[in-house]
């Protein structure tokens, strides 16, 4: 999918309403200089997202001199001022990070390891008839296998199109994102042995085998505390931060702009 340079794209003028915030209003030529830094699937997208980011910033600005912050020279360290002094947000307990980690056991493992032999049968993605054709040959080569009747190696080498096949179809080790997410989702639940089941990608079928599966172990929580502690804190001051913005939005006025605020900070 490709994404408009909106820095580039010509903004119909009046197309979009006003935005002010209290008195003060975004001008068009300011948010169209800020649409380079929003890249977009479309011109409005980039737009609603420049006029918000720009909003944001005047209602910290606006907050700054609500609280006599003029004398710092610098707009970036009279919003980074302002976030200090009204922001409170409380750091995470040991019992908060313990809940945490016993709650999310699978987010702190070791990663799987396995090795991982396949006999790719290319096709186009839009060759339907291709893809017909070679899922029809990859369940015949299967049968086999299963039946005994034919060796991994040999029709690896004979059959596959992935350069593996020069080495009886083995891919080596393998873990979690290594390869593209449609073969590793399936693949990583295999366990060891010849897969029953044609894997479909977009490069085509895959006869799968796990020669050895490694499955990950639980970390120490003593080893990802402070990974759990950074998370958390991250997490609880963009809380913080879109109940903020969401008061002052309410108590200055802003029009003409959504400010609905996606679970990511805003201000960098």
């Amino acid at each position: 999918m490709q994404l408009i340079p909106v820095g580039e794209a010509e903004k119909p003028r009046n197309q979009f309403p006003p935005v002010t915030v209290g008195e003060t209003l975004i001008g068009e030529d300011d948010i169209a200089r800020e649409m380079q830094h929003h890249p977009a699937e479309d011109v409005a997208e980039a737009w609603h997202a420049a006029a918000r980011s720009l909003v944001i910033r005047e209602l910290l600005l606006q907050q700054a001199g609500r609280l006599k912050l003029g004398d710092i020279a610098d707009e970036e360290d009279r919003i980074a001022r302002v976030l200090e002094l009204e922001l409170n947000v409380p750091d995470p307990t040991e019992q908060d990070c313990e809940r945490f980690y016993a709650a999310n056991p699978a987010r702190f493992c070791s990663p799987t390891l396995m090795a991982v032999s396949h006999i790719l049968l290319a096709a186009a993605p839009d060759d339907v008839q291709e893809r017909i054709r070679q899922e029809e040959a990859g369940h015949q080569l299967l049968s086999s296998l299963i039946d005994g009747r034919s060796q991994f190696a040999d029709l690896a080498k004979q059959y596959s199109a992935c350069e593996s096949r020069h080495q009886g179809g083995s891919l080596g080790q393998i873990s979690k994102g290594q390869t593209v997410e449609e073969f590793e989702r399936p693949v990583l639940s295999l366990q060891e042995g010849l897969n029953p089941e044609l894997i479909e990608t977009r490069y085509g079928w895959h006869i799968v085998r796990v020669d050895q599966r490694i499955d990950g172990e639980q970390l120490p929580y003593e080893h990802v505390k402070p990974q759990i502690r950074q998370y958390l804190s991250e997490s609880v001051t963009r809380r913080a931060f879109r109940q903020y913005l969401q008061v002052l939005a309410a108590e200055t006025g802003v029009e003409g702009v959504d400010l609905e605020l996606p679970d990511s900070p805003l201000m960098q």
